[in-house]
């Protein structure tokens, strides 16, 4: 159990594969307070579990380095 632990799910263009799928969950995995990511490749996008919120900019510079476009954080 998690305790002050929130989910962002995070709409990103570009994936196509379970390669992509993987390329964008490492690069997510890799940020201070990131604890779990799943990506859903029908839905484009990811579920990133956070102990505290991670700003936008942190995010897209993330998935822009791993050759990908954050649309939106939900």
């Amino acid at each position: 159990m998690m305790f002050g632990s929130k989910k962002q799910v995070l709409v990103i263009e570009g994936m196509m594969c379970q390669h992509c799928a993987a390329h964008v969950e490492g690069a997510l995995g890799k940020l201070e307070g990131v604890k779990g990511v799943k990506v859903d490749l029908a839905a484009k996008t990811a579920t990133v579990k956070v102990a505290s919120e991670i700003a936008y900019a942190t995010y897209e510079k993330a998935i822009a380095e791993a050759g990908y476009k954050l649309v939106e954080v939900k």
